[in-house]
């Protein structure tokens, strides 16, 4: 056969037509309209946040230079509120109290939910149902949690003296005292909030690579080295993170006050919130109220920003 007769008897090879790539103009188009989409639905939130939050701050930063008294008109006063509320007898009790409970609440509550995520995390049966208990605090609504371990902490009929003397130890004013009031609020507080903290440990504890505990397994590791080489440095940035909300949730504590001791005894449990909860709708001194939650507000700000910086340093090192 010819070159030329092969060349005739080979099959034709069909060509498909490249389709020629859409108008750059209606590609714009496209990704304009995409992105008015996600910003529609951004300003439901960013409506949410204006009226509900960013608002009330501003308008709180004003009325801490004004004498405000609902029913009649604001008179500018300068920094006369906050002079006030520096002299207060009240201030530096509210302050040392709160500083307190957030330094307790850092050393009683901080250890137990990383404790209990590692415990969770190696359970192999019933895990499920154990989450389910370690949450449950987090879902009964604060004041009726606060009720309860009210009704707890009774000093005659309260079910920890119950228990107490059933065990034929010495009974406890628990939150009646002005020595075990606060304490007593801390473990509340702790026993609150212990089941969102858990499942985030939880969450970070199973993100960790197996590998990492078969390598530190094989090196002879036990499980106290496996948690402080491999654990903590896996979940550094999680530990920090919470410890930072930690400390922003404890110095605004109040519902423990408010429901269970009332800040007694002998204002041995007066906070800050509690404070400015007394200026606005006790003392009716909105431009004291709003000077204290600016004070707060500054303090918590510095020490965020200081705190984020510090450990930002830290983990760049």
């Amino acid at each position: 056969m010819t070159r030329t007769a092969a060349r005739r008897t080979a099959p034709a090879i069909a060509v498909r037509p490249v389709p020629a790539p859409p108008p750059v103009g209606g590609r714009g188009r496209r990704r304009l309209r995409d992105q008015l989409q996600a910003y529609g639905f951004l300003l439901g939130g960013l409506v949410c946040f204006a009226l509900f939050s960013w608002y009330p701050a501003i308008r709180a930063v004003v009325i801490a230079f004004q004498k405000y008294t609902p029913g009649s008109p604001p008179e500018w006063v300068g920094t006369a509120n906050f002079t006030r509320v520096l002299h207060d007898p009240e201030f530096a009790a509210a302050w040392r109290n709160t500083l307190t409970f957030t330094l307790l609440a850092l050393l009683i509550g901080f250890a137990i939910p990383f404790v209990l995520a590692l415990v969770l995390n190696e359970l192999r049966h019933a895990r499920a149902f154990f989450r389910v208990v370690v949450y449950l605090p987090v879902m009964i609504p604060p004041v009726v949690s606060a009720l309860l371990w009210k009704w707890f902490y009774d000093p005659g009929a309260g079910l920890a003296n119950e228990a107490l003397r059933s065990l034929h130890l010495p009974t406890s004013d628990w939150s009646n005292g002005a020595d075990t009031a606060l304490v007593s609020l801390v473990i509340v507080a702790t026993w609150a909030n212990l089941g969102g903290t858990v499942l985030i440990y939880l969450a970070a504890l199973q993100s960790i690579p197996g590998e990492l505990y078969e390598a530190a397994e094989l090196d002879g590791a036990n499980l106290l080295q496996r948690v402080r080489h491999v654990t903590i440095p896996q979940t550094r940035f999680v530990i920090l993170m919470l410890m930072l909300l930690q400390i922003i949730a404890t110095m605004q504590v109040f519902t423990e006050p408010f429901v269970i001791t009332g800040g007694g005894p002998e204002n041995a449990t007066v906070t800050v919130l509690y404070l400015i909860y007394k200026y606005a709708f006790l003392y009716n001194d909105f431009g004291g109220a709003c000077a204290l939650s600016v004070l707060l507000l500054v303090l918590l700000g510095a020490f965020s920003a200081g705190y984020l910086r510090l450990t930002r340093s830290e983990g760049d090192t």
